[in-house]
């Protein structure tokens, strides 16, 4: 039996691990894996501002109160306090048994070989160059590049070399969408190389690829698995705004491992030693600069099921352009409002993918969305629109993001993105501001 296979570099639930009882216990008495409780309670020091005890999650480190509740639980018959933070992710609770391989790591077997067929501009190819200079010095590293700067094409070049110097990579990505935009690329470019996908609902193989894409929720499962983590759009929501993920990156990797970063809008809490700036798309055309259209009274129209005229007639456009387009709207509220059979998405949409899909293939004129799709979507010849894009949750960065969907062909460099508003805020004039500059660089 393969115990390593079944253990190494993950944190994992018994309950989950199909090996009898005196198997297990024989690898715990060998120190080869140890077990601890999934939730443990911390008593408050005698200098605490606390009475009661303050619980920690041993997959997910949360410590936030608000993430614990306690229920009967039928497993352990009493009581049991269990955590809500990563509860999709299978139920973690005081009486839950968890294991963690402490036997030394497989080394890679396959011997990758790198069959991308494209070719480097000359920014992009100072891009590889420095980050390959940052890797051979064990320093994090921040590529700050446009969306459509070929970010990606960028990180195979870094990965080839860190495939040459035996490393076990994951590269973390904030949502699925952009793990299923990845995976067909990354197996291109890389054959006779194992590359586990890891998201919500999909298999969860035994071991350890020698590439893991993976959403950043999904690096809870590992411990010291990885030389190194590849963070792509490090600034986007959850990451960005979750210390427990921040928290996970750094307990998946090796004692000795390294974090990189991919972002084209980078916030200033994101940490690296080395940064390479890419102001300019691999195609050498400008970003597509966003343009304003009032829309005053879009929330009442929609509300009465009514598509303002504006609105309407940019749809009409498109369809009669046969340009694919995707609506952007603030909420699933406004998305579920808004009439006729047009096919929308949002975060929970089970068919979220599978519309995607259909975008990218011809089949649907458009999607309406929220911001769940505002990065790691590339569609020739795509329009976009943002329906109240003065509401808060468009962002300077998110209005930067989805305008970068636009234009990111060589042979479709332009296309369309109009702001509808009832009045521009300082993160959509900031936005264009920051398009200008990126083009004027």
């Amino acid at each position: 039996m393969n115990y390593q296979a079944y253990f190494e570099g993950k944190i994992q639930d018994r309950k989950t691990i199909h090996l009898p009882d005196n198997e297990i216990q024989q690898l715990v008495e060998q120190d080869l894996i140890v077990s601890y409780p999934g939730v443990i309670a911390i008593t408050p020091s005698r200098f605490s501002m606390l009475k009661s005890p303050i619980f920690q999650c041993m997959r997910c480190q949360s410590t936030d109160p608000k993430m614990f509740a306690i229920h009967y639980c039928l497993y352990c018959a009493k009581n049991c306090t269990y955590c809500r933070h990563c509860l999709s992710m299978g139920k973690v609770a005081q009486c839950t048994q968890l294991l963690k391989w402490k036997g030394t790591l497989s080394s890679i077997q396959d011997t990758p070989l790198f069959t991308w067929q494209g070719s480097y501009s000359t920014d992009q190819r100072r891009a590889v160059d420095e980050w390959i200079v940052s890797c051979n010095q064990g320093k994090s590293h921040l590529v700050n590049a446009v969306c459509g700067a070929g970010k990606t094409e960028i990180m195979f070049g870094a990965i080839q070399h860190l495939l040459t110097l035996n490393k076990r990579i994951a590269v973390a990505c904030p949502r699925t969408d952009v793990i299923l935009e990845l995976e067909p690329r990354f197996q291109d470019a890389f054959t006779n190389c194992r590359i586990d996908s890891l998201y919500g609902g999909s298999e969860k193989p035994l071991g350890l690829g020698t590439i893991t894409l993976a959403t950043t929720h999904q690096l809870y499962r590992f411990h010291e698995a990885f030389d190194v983590v590849i963070i792509d759009e490090a600034d986007a929501f959850p990451y960005s705004a979750d210390q427990t993920l921040v928290k996970a990156v750094k307990k998946s990797l090796k004692s000795d491992g390294v974090i990189h970063m991919i972002s084209a809008t980078p916030t200033k809490n994101l940490l690296f030693d080395t940064e390479t700036v890419l102001p300019r798309r691999f195609h050498q055309h400008p970003l597509p600069v966003p343009r304003y259209e009032k829309l005053l009274t879009y929330e009442k129209s929609l509300k009465n099921k009514k598509i303002p005229p504006k609105l309407a007639n940019w749809i009409s456009k498109q369809i009669e352009s046969n340009c694919p387009f995707l609506v952007f709207f603030p909420s699933v509220r406004m998305l579920e409002e808004f009439p006729g059979d047009l096919k929308r998405v949002h975060a929970e949409h089970p068919m979220r993918k599978n519309y995607v899909q259909l975008l990218r293939n011809g089949k649907i004129p458009g999607l309406l969305t929220t911001t769940i799709l505002e990065r790691g979507i590339t569609i020739r010849n795509l329009q976009v629109a943002v329906v109240g894009a003065e509401q808060a949750i468009f962002t300077k960065e998110a209005l930067i993001q989805i305008a970068g969907r636009v234009g990111r062909a060589a042979d479709a460099p332009t296309g369309d993105v109009v702001f509808f508003h009832r009045g521009v805020t300082e993160e959509m004039h900031r936005a264009k501001k920051e398009i200008e500059k990126l083009n004027a660089l």
